[in-house]
């Protein structure tokens, strides 16, 4: 498998994310078939893949609660 290219996506801020530097999570919705999610203050860290079909379960889930 190689590599995504995240070099062009849009990141967003997490709606829960606050402005004191604690929990912040940043979500891109352009990859196709999977849902990139990365630390804003530690962005060079690299992202986390997620598939879109469990991002969407997960996502669904805290909705629930």
């Amino acid at each position: 498998m190689r590599p995504l290219d995240l070099s062009q996506v849009t990141w967003r801020k997490s709606s829960y994310s606050n402005t004191t530097g604690g929990e912040c999570l940043e979500v891109a919705d352009q990859a196709p078939a999977v849902v990139p999610v990365r630390d804003s203050k530690a962005p060079e860290r690299g992202a986390v893949l997620f598939g879109a079909d469990a991002w969407a379960s997960f996502v669904g889930a805290l909705k629930r609660s």
